[in-house]
């Protein structure tokens, strides 16, 4: 402990003064970083979701996730109990290396996917994805929300090629020429 190994004290002391001063321990949360510009974005969202209560029922809601294993393992919590050292191991294959990509899409109470992007994600990857792969993950979508649904993604930086803000721009839209934004972390909103 720190605090401990500053003061000189032993940690025992610490942890009893912490505690008389009704502090406890607490986990650090990791959460999603806010950017300066994306508080007005937001309430601009929640300002529109509240002007139309059924519009939520309409976004498509949209997440990747890249899953790995680097052939690193946390042994640190790792104990073997015994009389004598039992010289205990853990295998680990540092030459074994693998990622995977998966985008899974939540409409109102239907969970869409998930399905496994092959190779990095990158614009072209991505662009693929929405043209040849994400329509037939939609026909399971009422017809009656196919044609009203707001796309909604973050700002990863494959989302924001050209070509994929072209592609949504020409293909996406809500009939009646207007736009609606729609906020994402760290990047200029979505036009839809």
């Amino acid at each position: 402990m720190k605090i401990a190994r500053r003061l000189r004290v032993p940690h025992t002391r610490v942890w009893r003064t912490l505690h008389a001063e009704g502090m406890y321990l607490y986990h650090v949360q990791r959460v999603q970083y806010l950017g300066s510009g994306d508080f007005a974005q937001r309430l601009e969202f929640c300002k529109l979701l509240n002007g139309s209560r059924h519009l939520h029922r309409y976004i498509l809601f949209t997440e990747e996730a890249q899953f790995n294993h680097d052939g690193v393992n946390n042994t640190h919590n790792s104990h073997v109990w015994a009389d004598e050292n039992p010289h205990a191991t853990v295998e680990s294959n540092f030459q074994l290396h693998f990622t995977v990509n998966v985008w899974c899409a939540v409409l109102d109470d239907q969970l869409i996917g998930p399905f496994i992007l092959e190779d990095h994600l990158t614009g072209e990857a991505y662009l693929r994805f929405l043209q040849e792969e994400l329509p037939p993950l939609l026909e399971d979508v009422p017809l009656n929300k196919q044609g009203h649904i707001y796309f909604q993604h973050d700002g990863a930086p494959p989302h924001f090629s050209c070509e994929v803000r072209n592609f949504l721009n020409y293909i996406v839209s809500l009939g009646d020429g207007s736009d609606v934004v729609v906020p994402t972390i760290g990047q200029p909103g979505l036009q839809t």
